[in-house]
């Protein structure tokens, strides 16, 4: 009985503490990704920052520099970027 009880605690806190956190932060960035339009700036998950010209089903067009437009996945934005300055 003491096992049973020891085994679910330890599930308790695996879910908690682990894949809890872990299915917030997937739906943040999943919420992140959908929301994006034109003209937004963003971090790839190469660290190239790019800004948004065209927002596809699976696929972004961003242009890397002047004059040079690139197609990226959805799954390659690892963030908005903020200006610091």
């Amino acid at each position: 009985m003491q096992l049973l009880v020891m085994i679910i605690g330890m599930g308790a806190i695996l879910y908690f503490l682990i894949i809890r956190p872990q299915q917030n932060e997937a739906k943040k960035l999943k919420e992140m990704r959908e929301g994006l339009v034109k003209g937004d700036k963003i971090v790839t998950a190469g660290g190239l920052i790019v800004k948004v010209i065209k927002v596809e089903e699976a696929f972004i067009k961003v242009e890397v520099s002047k004059d040079t437009v690139v197609q990226i996945t959805k799954d390659a934005v690892a963030r908005k970027y903020e200006d610091e300055a």
